[in-house]
């Protein structure tokens, strides 16, 4: 499990309607990765829309921002074109990235366990060290949140 302080394990993943996005070239920038469970349901929506509204100021303040979800490139689009999202969503199927920062969690709903992603955020400083994470987020005012600590590096 990533936590604060460690450095972010480097990937390469698809991006709905770009190029593939590999962590370490975007230094010096500042990173968010926020990872969510499923496109297009209510709690995903809502954070992919705020997010998605605070784009322009996480940009302004350095940083780039995406969401990761193990839903596919294909899923992603129709997902952002449903909801006008502008923020990049990267395509983590075969579950290799959600594993690797710790998100792919065991979770129980109604008395059953079932593996899912557990909605997490992390905040990369330029160097690629982790200089913040939210672990079991709730959506109203975490972007927000994330964008106060972005602005804070």
């Amino acid at each position: 499990m990533i936590d604060t302080g460690q450095t972010a394990p480097d990937f390469t993943l698809p991006q709905d309607g770009g190029d593939d996005v590999t962590l370490s070239a975007l230094r010096p920038a500042p990173v968010v990765l926020y990872f969510y469970p499923k496109d297009d349901t209510s709690g995903c929506t809502k954070e992919a829309i705020a997010f998605s509204g605070l784009l322009s100021e996480f940009e302004a303040a350095g940083a780039k921002a995406f969401g990761i979800s193990k839903d596919s490139v294909a899923k992603h689009g129709k997902f952002r074109c449903k909801h006008e999202l502008t923020v990049p969503l990267l395509s983590d199927e075969n579950g290799d990235v959600c594993e690797r920062f710790g998100t792919w969690v065991e979770k129980s709903m109604y008395g059953k366990k079932y593996m899912g992603i557990e909605r997490s955020t992390f905040l990369i400083d330029g160097t690629g060290q982790v200089a913040r994470v939210w672990r079991k987020v709730k959506v109203p005012g975490h972007a927000e949140e994330v964008l106060d600590a972005v602005r804070a590096l």
